[in-house]
Parts: structure tokens; C-alpha cells; sequence
């Protein structure tokens, strides 16, 4: 029978980790560097990404972790922040962080307290709850988190006995402070290889006058006036419904494409060969397959659109690309492939550029993290010089150098998020192939753990000497005597 409260459930989610908990045994020998103690993985990252991660390390008895994350509590990641959709895109039964453990689903979460009527009722999640949800993940697995603390620099180092490590920095309340860790997971969400991006145009006019969708905008300044949207994926129809929903007057979308992308190839790649199996396919398919899935864009589902024309005053602007934008009267004049346009207020749902040095923490190696335009030359119909920017990594989630021996210590930093896409296709921070990619991430962490320490689990086998029994000298013949 399911549990009937949130309080069984919590017994039920101990009750089934114990029951899956082995190998039970510790395996990894505590280190100091200067006297402080080593983490053996710090976490970058409390959002779901960094949350499953962590938890994923955890099942493979890599206690001695750390989660850390820049937001206060309960700000982590987009959900409750610049998440303007009232709810999720995936399907409510696609499971995540649960990592398959069942009564850590959010339908065994959702049941628990409204009942499985009421989930069997609901179409999709919405996203304050899968808020909640993540809270209560994080606080019934016991994870340890610290928020308001950033990274603001990853060098290298060793511990007191030579064992390479990471010194990280984090900018707190209290002031800077550094934590050494063995291995760092960069859970750092969609912009963790890079920024969030808009043209050079938007970005140079007044702020007040332009956003990009991961911005906290406040709508309802723009009552009554005309606010310009640039993109056509999901997020940005989000925005301009939000826009419509506080009282604009006019919202108007703009598509450089003459037909806006209606397919959701996330939906085509959401079955296990695919997610467990790209990363291990040969340069030019990984290549082929991700261009085509990144090429076409995240389609917006019907769910949004019809969001958006509920309100007699939203157009949709295809083919129109912008070329330029400047202040004029008060208001922002936009010049688009057919003519110029006006507007109160821009928004621009023009997603992510993969850029490292513009990662403080990345800052040291930035310029010898290879890219996939450094390890793969496509066939010219295929050439895309966004994707070639993105991080081309090893097997185990952890970059790669452009030229060896420069920084072989960034072995010893795993990526967890949108930068993975191109290397393992949807990971991190993607619901629909976390329950794959966290223990793949996992996996490869400790093995290179247990890759550094081979010579002292050598001198440990050596030195076992653990009897099972004790023979009885009674019941012995010696054939020697």
C-alpha cells in the first residue's frame, strides 16, 4: 500500500535506501591539506543537477562531499526565479532526482499529500511544486548544502601527503574563504560554461529599457505599454505571456525563421539507447545527431502557445530577424530584416553562449579547455560555430586540455549541466535523462578517485588479514607429519 502522509513516505524513502545501500563499506581515506581537511567532491550547484549529483556520490558511499550554491535557500535554480511557466514541460510521470528509487518520485511525493486522485487529475506538475518538491528531496536525503556561497576560483593543489586536489574559492557573507576538494562537480546550471546572451545592440541600450529572460523583470512596470520579445523557443513565450498576464498592451514575438519551430526533439531522444549510448558513439554521429537536436531549436509546446493567443493583443513576427535596436523619443526603435520597429521595453529569449573565460571560476584554464571545434571538423553542411564552442569532454564528465600537460589538474573538474549537451547529448540539468547521467557522472568521479588511491588500496589488500573462521587444529591432518 502507498504511503498515506508525507511523514510515512519519509519513513518509506529510508526504509528503501537502506535496502539498496550496498556496497556498504567506506572505501575513501580522509586527507588534510595544510591541516584543513580535503572533501573528497565538492559540489557547485544546489539546483537539481547538483542535488542528484550529490546524491548520486552518496549512493556510492562518497560521504565526505559538500554541496555548495551562490542563491539564499530555496532560490536555487530556475523554478522559483526566471521560470515564468506555470508548469513543467515534462511529461508528470518522467522521472529525475529520484535516480529510481520509487518513493522518491514526485508522483510518490505529490500522492502522499493530495492523494493518487488528484495526481491521476493533474496534467502537468506545476512549477511551484516541483519546487517543493526539490526542497523536500534535499531535506529528506539529508544532503549537505550551503547557500550564498560562490566560486569564484579553482587552482590547483595537493594534499599534505601529495595527493592532487583543488583549492576553491567562495565568496560568503562572512568573507572569502577557500575549501580544498579531491574532485569538483560543476552543477552551475545553463550558464556554467558560459553567459546568457543577447545581441550587442540589446545589451548596449539603458537597462532599464532591456532584459533577458533569466533576469528578475518586473512586468508590471509595463502596463499599458508595448514590449518586444526576440526569440521564439518556450522561454520566450513565457516572457511574453507574463508581459500580457501584468497588462502590456501590445506584446509582440519576433522569429528569424520564415516557419517557428513546432517539433520537440527532446521528446524524439527521451529512450535509454540514446541517452545512455551517444556519449559513447564516435565524434562525427555525436556531432550529426546534437547539431540536428540544437539546430532546430527547443520547440514550444501547445500548452504555451495557447498561453500567449488567450490575449487579443499578442503578434507573432516570423521571418523578421533584428538587426539593430537604439533609444529614440523615450522609446527603443528596432531595426528588423522588414523595417523598423517600436517599442516600450525589449526582452531577449536568446539562451546561453559557451564561453569559459567569462566563468570566474573557470578563469585559470579557460584558454586550455578544449572545445569541440578543437577536436572535430564536421562536413561543411554541418558547421556550426555556436555548437564548436562547447566544451568537448572526456568519458567522465571532466574537460579535456587543449594542449597536454598545460592543466592536466582540470581532469578533476566534471561538468553537470547544459555544456555536456554536444559531448552526452541532455544531461545535468535535464529531467528526462538525469536518471541515466547522475550515476554515469558518478561513476566517473570515483573512478578517478579510486584511480588516484590504487596504491593505497594495494598496501589495504596487502595488510587484510581479516579471518572469516577459526579452524579447529582438531580436525586438521597434516599430510607433512
Amino acid at each position: 500500500m502507498a504511503p498515506g502522509t508525507l511523514a510515512e513516505l519519509e519513513r518509506a524513502v529510508g526504509r528503501d535506501l537502506e535496502l539498496i545501500a550496498h556496497p556498504r563499506q567506506g572505501w575513501l581515506t580522509p586527507r588534510r591539506r595544510g591541516g584543513s581537511p580535503v572533501l573528497d567532491v565538492l559540489v557547485i550547484g544546489a539546483g537539481q543537477g547538483g542535488l542528484a549529483a550529490a546524491f548520486a556520490l552518496r549512493r556510492d558511499r562518497v560521504d565526505n562531499l559538500l554541496v555548495v550554491d551562490r542563491a539564499p535557500a530555496g532560490a536555487e535554480g530556475p523554478w522559483t526565479t526566471y521560470a515564468r511557466m506555470p508548469t513543467l514541460r515534462s511529461p508528470k510521470d518522467q522521472t529525475g532526482p529520484d535516480l529510481g528509487v520509487p518513493s522518491l518520485t514526485y508522483q510518490a511525493w505529490h500522492e502522499a499529500q493530495w492523494g493518487a486522485a488528484d495526481f491521476a487529475a493533474m496534467r502537468l506538475i506545476p512549477t511551484h511544486r516541483w519546487a517543493q518538491y526539490l526542497a523536500w528531496y534535499r531535506r529528506v536525503l539529508g544532503l549537505p548544502v550551503r547557500n550564498a556561497a560562490t566560486a569564484t576560483d579553482i587552482a590547483p593543489a595537493a594534499t599534505d601527503d601529495g595527493v592532487p586536489c583543488l583549492d576553491v574559492r567562495l565568496d560568503t557573507a562572512a568573507g572569502p574563504e577557500t575549501v580544498h576538494a579531491r574532485k569538483v562537480v560543476l552543477a552551475t546550471g545553463q550558464d556554467g560554461t558560459g553567459r546568457w546572451w543577447m545581441p550587442d545592440f540589446v545589451d548596449a541600450l539603458p537597462a532599464a529599457m532591456r532584459a533577458h529572460t533569466c533576469e528578475d523583470i518586473d512586468f508590471a512596470a509595463w502596463r499599458g505599454r508595448t514590449v518586444a520579445v526576440l526569440g521564439a523557443g518556450a522561454s520566450a513565450f513565457d516572457n511574453a505571456a507574463a508581459a500580457l498576464e501584468a497588462g502590456a498592451a501590445e506584446v509582440h514575438l519576433f522569429c528569424r525563421r520564415a516557419e517557428p519551430n513546432v517539433v520537440q526533439p527532446y521528446r524524439w531522444l527521451t529512450f535509454a539507447g540514446f541517452l545512455r549510448h551517444l556519449g559513447d558513439m564516435p565524434d562525427e554521429w555525436r556531432w550529426r545527431f546534437m547539431s540536428r537536436i540544437l539546430g532546430l531549436r527547443e520547440g514550444f509546446p501547445a500548452d504555451t502557445y495557447a498561453r500567449v493567443t488567450a490575449f487579443p493583443n499578442f503578434w507573432m513576427h516570423v521571418g523578421r530577424p533584428w538587426t539593430g535596436a537604439a533609444v529614440a523619443d523615450g522609446r527603443v526603435r528596432i531595426a528588423t530584416a522588414r523595417g523598423p520597429f517600436v517599442a516600450d521595453f525589449v526582452v531577449c529569449g536568446t539562451g546561453v553562449d559557451q564561453d569559459f573565460a567569462l566563468r570566474p571560476e573557470l578563469a585559470r584554464a579557460a584558454g586550455n579547455i578544449a572545445a569541440w571545434r578543437d577536436r572535430y571538423d564536421p562536413p561543411p553542411a554541418e558547421r556550426d560555430d555556436r555548437l564548436a564552442r562547447f566544451p568537448y569532454l572526456a568519458p567522465d564528465y571532466s574537460f579535456v586540455e587543449k594542449v597536454a600537460g598545460r592543466t592536466p589538474w582540470i581532469r578533476d573538474l566534471h561538468l553537470f549541466g547544459i555544456g555536456t549537451t554536444m559531448s552526452f547529448g541532455p544531461s545535468g540539468s535535464s529531467i528526462n535523462a538525469m536518471t541515466i547521467a547522475a550515476p554515469r557522472l558518478a561513476a566517473g568521479v570515483t573512478r578517478g578517485l579510486f584511480a588516484a588511491d590504487l596504491e593505497l588500496h594495494w598496501r589495504s589488500l596487502a595488510a587484510y588479514d581479516v579471518a572469516q573462521v577459526v579452524l579447529d587444529p582438531a580436525r586438521i591432518v597434516d599430510g607433512n607429519r
